[in-house]
């Protein structure tokens, strides 16, 4: 449904968006992770049309950014990190503004309208001006503004940002509500968001893609967590059958641990391997990976792309 290729957005020297490239398949829950700065706003932006990219390509389908802008907008619902409303407007009376820009029909606004305040549950707000709504019903009016067209893409940038935890697990609850008939892309650098709401996440770092994955799928890593008194047991633990990639993990009152990522049932050879070698094993045990532990990973610059 949407594909990126090689897509980059420069300003001078500074790369915020450094050749990523990704597809999203129609119905997908996508979340794009982050941490402030990442590149993430400026690929939605990119996107949604709202941005011109330096270089590469963007395609929903059969159309593309820049030749097809407006037929992709018209196919997109966007929530901005900072929905810009109209304070003095009612709810209604900015959710029928925007379904005229939206090109809604006049016979339909009412009724669509309606909808959009039924899903985003704003009923009892929809006579109040805007300016004295909460900023989670700020938030669930600029979802509203988002899905009144019924778009198939629904991209949302920071939906949860400045919540309490009540309006949290209403956003989430709205979400997927809204994914049982549209694409969703979140982005957000809250990691308990994208692991509560999202089916696959794409991680951003400094400009580049670095992990593109399903979220089962990462706990399929499995590694072993090993502690002995060898600050360069590196060297052979990375000769064990099964052993992929050995990372250091540290080194604490001369014993020192590492991260093993291991294949099958690799514990046996990984004791022999250390026994072998004359030193003394203090602690072995498993560790799954997750969405926590892989994020960490790519801040450390220790991830790639899957």
């Amino acid at each position: 449904m949407i594909q990126i290729q090689s897509l980059s957005r420069n300003y001078g020297d500074f790369k915020a968006v450094d050749k990523v490239s990704f597809e999203i398949g129609k119905g997908e829950v996508v979340g794009l992770l982050g941490h402030n700065g990442a590149g993430k706003t400026t690929i939605m932006k990119m996107i949604t049309g709202y941005l011109e990219p330096t270089s590469g390509e963007i395609r929903v389908d059969d159309l593309q950014v820049g030749r097809d802008t407006r037929a992709i907008q018209a196919r997109i619902g966007y929530l901005p990190e900072n929905c810009p409303v109209w304070p003095e407007m009612t709810v209604i009376e900015y959710l029928e503004y925007q379904a005229n820009l939206q090109g809604v029909s006049e016979n339909q606004i009412q009724s669509r309208v309606a909808e959009a305040i039924r899903r985003t549950a704003l009923g009892e707000k929809a006579t109040a001006p805007i300016q004295t709504l909460s900023r989670g019903y700020r938030q669930r009016v600029g979802v509203a503004q988002a899905i009144l067209h019924k778009p198939d893409i629904i991209i949302l940038d920071e939906p949860t940002n400045g919540l309490d935890p009540t309006q949290i697990f209403q956003m989430r609850e709205l979400i997927r509500d809204l994914a049982k008939s549209a694409t969703v892309i979140i982005s957000t650098h809250i990691l308990q968001e994208v692991q509560a709401v999202c089916e696959r996440v794409l991680i951003m770092r400094q400009g580049k893609l670095v992990v593109d994955s399903r979220i089962e799928d990462l706990q399929t890593g499995r590694q072993l967590r090993v502690t002995v008194n060898n600050e360069q047991a590196a060297d052979y633990l990375g000769r064990v059958a099964g052993v992929s990639a050995v990372h250091k993990v540290e080194t604490v009152d001369e014993l020192s641990s590492y991260l093993l990522d291991a294949k099958g049932d690799t514990a046996p050879e990984v004791v022999a391997a250390i026994t072998e070698a004359g030193d003394k094993l203090y602690r072995l045990h498993p560790e799954t990976r997750n969405l926590e532990t892989v994020f960490a990973e790519v801040n450390r610059g220790e991830a790639a792309l899957t």
